[in-house]
């Protein structure tokens, strides 16, 4: 059974679609990256209703959600109180959680307000600190060649970060780090057009690696011990969520376990679709 709607959370309506409703199996909560990126690129993971209850939602102020233009609403703790209301509303009392990118950010701190009834939880490419991720992006952006590099400290310095050279550098630096496959450029605009650059800006900044928004000091690294369900980690080997960072993350929580794609970036589900999927449905299997 296919379902999808609107559901009211604090600030307005938000998004959802539930596959295989009827299933018996515990449910698969999904939480996309951005923030105010949407659910668009992870559509695929719909493949996971064969044996479960699969639950997509955008987050308020992007996708098919409402967009208001209340920049206050942009905190994180206003989105953990959303998933909470989406949780409620569609009467989720079991879940598994798998976010991706700031959508692991979300899950962690949901996570650590110690809801019931979080069977397992999986950090996709994780950003769990903000100050390592952007450690991180330094490290990235000294793999890059060295006119790619000038550029980026160029427009960051004189604050052009909206320039066309600065968005080429950018592209340069997503092909390494985020995405290394060539997506369909019809895919890549729809996706676009789910954006919410607003919500981006306010809350992480300019660009990929560089963490000026409110989110600037999130660091719940010393919080990973009270993370006690069974916990996947998760990366690309060549993923700007380095695989050493990850495998940090996941030394820090007590039940967890950790994996890399090998062929992937930042978005292995669209980069290694069949074993990403395969990695999941293993990994529910075990539990």
């Amino acid at each position: 059974m296919y379902e999808e709607g609107y559901i009211d959370v604090t600030g307005g309506k938000v998004w959802y679609e539930f596959y295989n409703k009827d299933s018996t199996g515990t449910p698969v909560f999904i939480l996309h990256g951005g923030p105010g990126s949407s659910s668009f690129s992870l559509e695929g993971l719909k493949e996971l209703s064969v044996d479960r209850p699969v639950i997509i939602y955008d987050q308020l102020g992007c996708g098919k959600s409402d967009r208001p233009s209340d920049t206050s609403l942009w905190q994180i703790n206003r989105f953990v109180e959303e998933l909470a209301q989406v949780r409620h509303v569609l009467k989720l009392h079991e879940i598994h959680i798998l976010g991706h990118s700031w959508g692991t950010t979300l899950a962690a701190a949901y996570c650590l307000t110690k809801p019931s009834g979080v069977k397992s939880v999986i950090f996709s490419s994780p950003c769990l600190s903000a100050p390592l991720w952007a450690q991180d992006q330094k490290k990235n952006i000294e793999k890059l060649p060295e006119e790619v590099q000038e550029t980026i400290k160029r427009c960051e310095e004189n604050g052009t970060t909206d320039s066309e050279e600065f968005k080429k550098a950018i592209k340069a630096f997503n092909k390494e780090f985020v995405c290394r496959i060539e997506l369909d450029p019809e895919w890549v605009k729809e996706n676009a057009k789910n954006r919410n650059q607003e919500v981006y800006q306010t809350m992480w900044g300019p660009s990929e690696f560089s963490v000026q928004g409110n989110l600037k000091t999130f660091d719940c690294t010393a919080q990973l011990k009270d993370i006690t369900c069974p916990t996947l980690y998760t990366c690309g080997r060549y993923d700007e969520a380095t695989p050493e960072t990850t495998e940090y993350y996941s030394s820090l929580t007590p039940n967890s376990s950790f994996h890399v794609f090998e062929k992937s970036a930042h978005m292995p589900y669209l980069e290694e679709p069949e074993e990403y999927l395969r990695v999941m449905r293993s990994w529910f299997q075990s539990l």
